[in-house]
């Protein structure tokens, strides 16, 4: 007769999965809303503090500006524009599962409708932007991956040439604090940085062109 010895290994065990972190919107028609955020690589939301700054340079009413969010990740930036009431603003993201996100955190979003309209694009930003009229859009948003420098140099410069920040807006980058706002500055040669944020890791600036 065989005798059995049940053994279990705690490795195996199924483990319960952390709930995903949330970031809360801070003004406007979604004001206290929270954005699901994912776990991906280089995936980063420009936090409360940095957003609430942002939102007081540019004002708190975005009603006639076109908006675009370049590498949106959470859309913590974006949503936050069509929260104060941007006329449109597109959310562009290349990664399919952060794409899959911001769809659903649009979806939650809508039971209360903004005026604007708000577009989420599955595209690479880069490419999308090459593909845009000059002075065609009114605000940008630029916060890439940081480990991808090439990226946001490569944004910047096309964004200089979208943007048309005769209305209000600018370009706001947002990026790694061991590159110098020197360096960030002589990518965009017929704008100047209006405001300038630093915090931790992080330098943030809106730039302005001489028709803003």
């Amino acid at each position: 007769m065989w005798s059995w010895e049940l053994k279990i290994n705690k490795a195996t065990k199924p483990v319960k999965a952390e709930p995903p972190k949330k970031v809360r919107i801070i003004g406007g028609t979604w004001r206290s809303r929270l954005l699901t955020v994912l776990d991906l690589p280089g995936l980063r939301p420009t936090t409360d503090r940095i957003r609430e700054t942002l939102f007081n340079w540019l004002g708190q009413n975005l009603t006639g500006l076109r908006c675009l969010d370049l590498f949106a990740g959470t859309g913590a930036l974006g949503f936050e524009a069509a929260s104060r009431g941007a006329d449109l603003d597109i959310l562009l993201e290349r990664d399919k599962k952060a794409f899959a996100n911001l769809l659903n955190n649009l979806s939650l979003l809508q039971s209360a409708p903004v005026a604007g309209h708000v577009e989420v694009a599955h595209q690479d930003s880069i490419e999308f932007l090459k593909r845009q009229a000059d002075h065609s859009t009114n605000l940008v948003f630029i916060d890439p991956p940081f480990l991808e420098s090439g990226l946001l140099d490569r944004a910047v410069k096309e964004a200089s040439r979208v943007c048309d920040d005769a209305k209000g807006g600018g370009i706001y980058v947002e990026f790694p604090s061991n590159r110098s706002l020197v360096e960030i500055e002589a990518l965009l040669p017929d704008w100047h940085c209006g405001k300038y944020l630093e915090t931790g890791q992080v330098k943030a600036c809106l730039f302005r062109s001489g028709r803003g």
